[in-house]
């Protein structure tokens, strides 16, 4: 039994797998048998172990390819993140763009409409302006024409008058009358008659030279006119015959009345016209038939003055009147120059505003018209 024990051992020795040389307690009686079974055995176990072997490396690479799939679909829902981060910021500054976009659009219309407001504002002033000096026209052509008509009906053959036929006046309060003559061929056998009992009286003849400053100063007044006072030629014209002329002993109602004229405001109407509204201020500021608003001296007045639309109503003297009026057919000159109603050579024009300023330094000196 050693030998075949021997030579068993010597027929397998290249399976791998260690064989007892002892055998166990319980096979001593049947060795050959045991090592038979120990081998079957060993193949057994490495068998599992080749297959635990597989399962690890396929585990393995399963693992390495599960890492690299993840790896690869992280990186691509990076890509896809970053891709909305920019798409976000992009519609962001699209939003902000557009707001500020609608707020200067809201700011803009806004201006534009407050723009509108203030324009019809301006224009519904300069209407209301308008309407009231047109109103104020009215009323001074309508007393006017009163006056005219009172002076056509006192004037007969026998006894004409004097205000509708200059030439019955003497030179010296022929120069005071106001406005256009009258056509000489009206009334010839009117004006023959009262030639022979008038007695002629020399004619004097003045002479005039342009003053070089002054007539400067008009030139360059002339190639841009305007009312604004600033310029030397209406300062002079403040300073030297406006403001004298307007200057009464009631400095309050005096400034007043400047502005008034300075605006075209002021109305000058008779007295004799009592239709018009009840002065709304006392006795001793509006004057009276007897007494005088600006000059606070006993006169009797036969015009009263309104400045603006205040519904103020003020009595005012003979002299006072014309001192205003001298005024106002100064402002009413320069007016139509600006607008371009006047067709005349530079030097006529200049010529016709020395007769207004001698107009008015007149009136301030006390001279003025009988029928004033």
């Amino acid at each position: 039994s050693q030998a075949s024990f021997e030579e068993d051992s010597q027929k397998q020795p290249a399976v791998g797998h260690w064989k007892p040389l002892m055998p166990s307690k319980g096979s001593k009686e049947e060795p050959e048998t045991g090592c038979q079974d120990a081998g079957g055995v060993d193949e057994t176990q490495s068998t599992e172990q080749l297959n635990v072997s597989r399962l690890r490396s396929s585990s393995v690479e399963i693992r390495e390819k599960g890492s690299e799939f993840l790896k690869e679909e992280l990186h691509k829902a990076q890509k896809e993140l970053k891709l909305k981060d920019k798409e976000c910021e992009r519609l962001s500054k699209v939003r902000e763009q557009l707001e500020q976009e609608l707020e200067e659009l809201t700011a803009s219309l806004f201006e534009e409409a407050h723009k509108m407001v203030r324009e019809a504002n301006t224009k519904q002033a300069a209407s209301e302006k308008q309407l009231r000096e047109a109103r104020g026209k009215i009323d001074m052509l309508q007393a006017e024409v009163t006056a005219l008509k009172t002076l056509v009906i006192t004037s007969t053959p026998s006894s004409p008058n004097r205000e509708l036929h200059p030439q019955l006046q003497s030179p010296s309060k022929a120069g005071f009358r106001k406005g256009h003559g009258r056509n000489k061929s009206t009334s010839s056998a009117m004006v023959s008659a009262a030639n022979q009992n008038v007695t002629p009286e020399p004619v004097s003849h003045e002479c005039k030279e342009v003053d070089s400053i002054l007539f400067a100063e008009f030139q360059a007044w002339k190639e841009s006119p305007t009312l604004d006072k600033s310029c030397s030629f209406l300062d002079r014209i403040y300073r030297e015959d406006v403001g004298p002329c307007l200057d009464f002993t009631k400095q309050e109602l005096s400034e007043l009345v400047r502005v008034a004229v300075e605006e075209n405001t002021l109305t000058i109407e008779p007295v004799a016209s009592q239709t018009l509204p009840v002065v709304k201020v006392s006795a001793e500021e509006c004057g009276g038939p007897k007494k005088c608003a600006l000059s606070g001296l006993p006169r009797t007045c036969k015009h009263r003055i309104m400045l603006g639309d205040s519904g103020n109503y003020y009595y005012i003297s003979p002299s006072c009147r014309a001192r205003i009026t001298a005024v106002c057919n100064f402002f009413t000159y320069i007016r139509y120059i600006q607008q371009g109603l006047v067709r005349q050579d530079v030097e006529l024009m200049y010529w016709e505003v020395m007769r207004l300023r001698r107009e008015m330094s007149l009136a301030k000196l006390g001279f003025y018209p009988s029928e004033m």
